[in-house]
């Protein structure tokens, strides 16, 4: 197998939502950022670059936004540049594992698009009510492209359901995941009056959509689930089975699964017994 054939099997046929994510954003990125770049050295125009921030990146003005409808979805696989797309695919890779350890692969794409959405909701909404941004001007002339208002759901809502979990950052050392959320909101918040205003408000969109997510799931309601339904492959074989007893004993509870994630929410992912993260770890392969 090529490198080629092997980036292609893990983007679109591994299954993983994860990659299919990250592969989507890469190949929007390079594709708009290399054809640029060739026609800026060739033709010495910038056409590409200016049409494609034009009809694919957010504004925040309603009668434009009316004319670009497809914008708020657009706009969550768009980057600035490369540092832009860098750290929001790491964070998406690190931490979106985390999520599909505690809640399996099929809730990260839904999880994802809603995200974004919330943190576009929350962005144009401000840019229409706030005085700050009506007033200004800013209205007329702001847009939002990124994928950090769903990255950013991603991450709190693998904080949500494992507050405690544990991990490294140079520089720092051990952080636990709530800590880091949390500094993360302040920050965003804090920087609601700076240069990228827009880009903090869609952040703290998706946050609160990540949490109200898991928080809801929590109580046996899952608001995207109809989104994996989407995008779930149908095999074409049917296959019959009489052995009911062990499909029933490998296959946890959906009960057993939410008093599980209930005690996370409440003590952690390390007050589990050896048993309940061998229920948890069994259902996230469903």
């Amino acid at each position: 197998m090529t490198v080629w054939q092997n980036i292609y099997y893990k983007t679109f046929q591994s299954g993983s939502k994860l990659n299919l994510l990250i592969g989507i954003n890469v190949i929007v990125f390079l594709a708009i950022g290399i054809t640029s770049v060739l026609e800026q050295l060739m033709l010495r125009t910038t056409i590409i670059a200016t049409y494609s921030y034009e009809y694919l990146a957010l504004p925040s003005y309603l009668p434009k936004l009316l004319t670009r409808f497809w914008t708020p979805l657009t706009y969550m696989f768009m980057h600035a540049g490369i540092f832009h797309i860098l750290f929001n695919m790491l964070w998406l890779y690190w931490i979106g594992g985390i999520f599909e350890e505690f809640l399996g692969k099929k809730r990260t794409l839904g999880l994802y698009l809603l995200g974004g959405l919330a943190g576009a909701v929350l962005y144009v909404a401000s840019y229409n009510i706030v005085p700050a941004f009506t007033q200004s001007g800013a209205v007329l002339v702001s847009t939002a492209i990124g994928a950090s208002a769903s990255v950013v759901a991603i991450i709190v809502g693998a904080a949500t359901i494992a507050p405690n979990y544990t991990i490294s950052l140079m520089f720092i050392g051990p952080v636990r995941l709530k800590w880091l959320v949390i500094v993360y909101i302040v920050i965003s918040f804090l920087g609601i009056m700076g240069p990228n205003a827009g880009g903090e408000i869609a952040h703290i969109g998706g946050a609160l959509f990540g949490f109200i997510y898991v928080k809801q799931l929590q109580k046996g309601r899952d608001m995207i689930g109809f989104i994996a339904g989407l995008f779930k492959s149908r095999s074409k074989l049917k296959v019959a089975s009489t052995n009911r007893d062990r499909s029933a004993t490998n296959e946890p509870r959906q009960d057993e699964v939410d008093q599980i994630l209930d005690k996370i929410s409440k003590t952690g992912y390390d007050n589990l017994s050896k048993q309940e993260k061998d229920i948890l770890f069994r259902a996230s392969k469903k």
